[in-house]
């Protein structure tokens, strides 16, 4: 789904068959103006998305910028201010502030957790733990934050997780039977794996070179991932998730990982205050 895709259909979800309360309370011709104002201290995201929500509600709109997506705010500032026609800047209102609010919670939270990563080699990757049809959005905001976008959706990379394994028959099978769809289809895709014991990490470190290019250890403790880095000795780019949060990340990232990846950045997160008034 492209950014232009996804506010086409917010906006027809919101709208429906009219703006009933606009339509009946403001004049047609009414021309108002609006700013969008900061009332909780953070990072600012979704400055890009409510553009092109402005575009595509009224390309007509003036629309001024004064702050933009990765600066830091604080209470009082005035992100953007619009102009134009007044029951359109209505109609834009609530979708131009759920996503930026949601945006921004999200960035400031993604860029408190990079900040402890700070002097290791670890970054930080989002997940697709995100809310349906607005993944294009909190993935943008991940990105505004510091972290590094994982695969965007199930088309995009070959993630072989536990249930697949078992499914399968097991690690063997499962790349295998990866390689082999791959070939016979003439798609170019990585493949990671996800390991859950040395023994598993072991096996991988056996039959998936050339074909694995990346490890996901989930669940290990930050001692036993020490372990594993060490016993994988860059052969294969590794990752870790599970139970790994704002307390313990630290732990994990020194150990020598080179990725953590953490589903907390978009579904755990509080959206940070926005509003949009006249004046």
């Amino acid at each position: 789904m492209t950014l232009q895709e996804f506010i086409k259909l917010a906006l027809a979800e919101d709208i429906g068959d009219g703006d009933h309360t606009s339509l009946s309370t403001i004049p047609a011709d009414a021309r108002r103006r609006a700013r969008l104002l900061v009332k909780q201290d953070g990072l600012l995201a979704g400055v890009e998305v409510a553009q092109a929500i402005f575009q595509e509600v009224d390309p007509t709109f003036e629309v001024h910028v004064y702050k933009h997506d990765g600066d830091t705010i604080h209470y009082g500032d005035i992100v953007l201010t619009v102009s134009g026609n007044a029951r359109n800047i209505l109609t834009a209102e609530r979708l131009v502030l759920n996503c930026m609010q949601r945006m921004s919670g999200i960035a400031t939270h993604t860029h408190a957790m990079v900040a402890l990563l700070e002097g290791t080699k670890c970054k930080l990757l989002d997940t697709r733990k995100t809310t349906p049809n607005f993944r294009i959005c909190e993935k943008m905001a991940t990105r505004i934050g510091g972290a590094v976008n994982h695969r965007f959706g199930l088309y995009d990379m070959i993630l072989i997780k536990d249930n697949h394994i078992d499914y399968a028959g097991g690690i063997e099978a499962a790349v295998s039977q990866a390689v082999q769809y791959l070939q016979e289809t003439g798609r170019s895709l990585e493949i990671e794996v996800e390991t859950r014991n040395r023994a598993e990490v072991e096996e991988l470190l056996r039959i998936g070179q050339g074909h694995v290019s990346r490890i996901l250890l989930d669940n290990f403790r930050p001692t036993e991932l020490e372990e594993m880095v060490e016993l994988i000795d860059g052969r294969l780019v590794t990752e870790a998730s599970g139970g790994i949060n704002e307390h313990n990340l630290r732990e994990y990232a020194v150990t020598g990982v080179d990725y953590i990846s953490s589903g907390a950045l978009t579904h755990q997160v509080k959206s940070l205050d926005l509003s949009l008034k006249a004046y």
